[in-house]
């Protein structure tokens, strides 16, 4: 019975036996990678931004009333003295009417006083009044025409406050927003209007504070539409904000761009771009691409479907990127993601190969 159980274990043994293994697959690991360029562009940055007019009013009436007629809406475009809103004027028209009405009783008096002076100058004449009655004439008529003076500078002043019920564009734009109606009580100077000027037009952006100060003097500016990437439209640096967004802890920056730019709209989002030059061509590679070994810092070069780790000098920083000083040069191929996951010889597929750090980016 011993020898019966035996029979099962020795045949399977046989069968392994006789089994060939399988071959081994060899290991192809994915990786990302960039192929070197060399370039005279060092530091460079990129902010996002929106475009808005260079000169925005934010238009209010100088008295207080109730709006009776609104004539614009958003997007109307206007010109200049184009009236925009009105205020009902009975008020303002009663008191301009009280304010002619003390300014005639004035000049009425002061006809009296200077008639009254003639008689008495003539009355002095013929030696029937004494000189300080004759003074008293003179001074009344002075007074009177002090009276006059203030009530036409109180009439002048009522008239244009009558005129302030309309409120009219002070330049050529389009309306924006419009944040009264019709039988709204407003007070003197609260906006009713905002209106975008019709002249140059701007990006703002906001800068970090550990960049403001070097991206300020750069004169390399380009500034790309959300709408239209591949239109590159040189930009200039107009105003920096001397106080940091207490919010966002960035710096408010203007970025003007040419009035003949096409397509440009108030509120689109914009892309500002800044590159800077350096005098000899810079090998740049993201930090990523970098494997410290011991005291020593390299790179993986693909060659022929492997890698080899090859030494590199590190010259320095450029933005988020590693300037290389040595060890490389422009047209190799450097792995830039899963650097310690390879080995010399390493056999890897790239994922994704892109362009070099170069240039202003696209």
């Amino acid at each position: 019975m011993s020898s019966l159980k035996l029979l099962p274990l020795a045949f399977a043994l046989m069968l392994s036996a006789c089994t060939k293994e399988p071959a081994k697959v060899e290991d192809v690991r994915p990786v990302r990678a960039i192929v070197l360029d060399a370039s005279n562009v060092g530091m460079q940055a990129e902010f996002s931004g929106e475009v808005r007019a260079r000169v925005e009013s934010r238009l209010g009436f100088r008295v207080p009333g109730k709006i009776t007629v609104r004539k614009v809406d958003p997007g109307t475009q206007v010109k200049r003295g184009q009236v925009l809103m009105q205020l009902d004027p009975q008020d303002l028209r009663l008191s301009q009417a009280q304010a002619r009405a003390a300014l005639r009783a004035a000049e009425t008096t002061r006809d009296l006083a200077r008639a009254d002076l003639k008689r008495y100058q003539e009355l002095r004449g013929q030696n029937f009044v004494s000189q300080a009655v004759l003074d008293q004439k003179a001074s009344a008529l002075a007074a009177a025409q002090a009276n006059v003076d203030a009530a036409r500078a109180g009439f002048a002043g009522q008239s244009n406050q009558a005129s302030y019920a309309s409120l009219v564009a002070d330049i050529d734009g389009v309306v924006t927003a419009v944040d009264a109606d019709v039988g709204q009580v407003v007070t003197a100077g609260q906006p009713v209007v905002r209106l975008a000027g019709s002249g140059g037009k701007e990006v703002v952006i906001g800068l970090p504070e550990d960049k403001v100060d070097s991206l300020r003097e750069m004169q390399d500016v380009t500034v790309r539409l959300w709408a239209s990437p591949d239109q590159a439209i040189p930009g200039k640096i107009r105003e920096v904000s001397p106080v940091a967004d207490p919010a966002t802890r960035t710096y408010a920056a203007k970025v003007s761009i040419p009035d003949t730019a096409p397509n440009v709209k108030l509120g689109m989002t914009a892309r500002v771009q800044f590159a800077s030059t350096t005098d000899t061509p810079q090998i740049r590679v993201p930090l990523t691409a970098l494997y410290h070994d011991r005291s020593a810092t390299s790179v993986w070069i693909v060659e022929n479907g492997a890698v080899k780790l090859v030494p590199v000098q590190v010259g320095g920083t450029s933005g988020n990127d590693i300037v290389l000083a040595g060890g490389v040069k422009p047209g190799q191929t450097v792995v830039t993601a899963g650097v310690n996951l390879l080995k010399p010889g390493q056999k890897v597929k790239i994922l994704a190969s892109e362009a070099a750090v170069s240039g202003v980016p696209k």
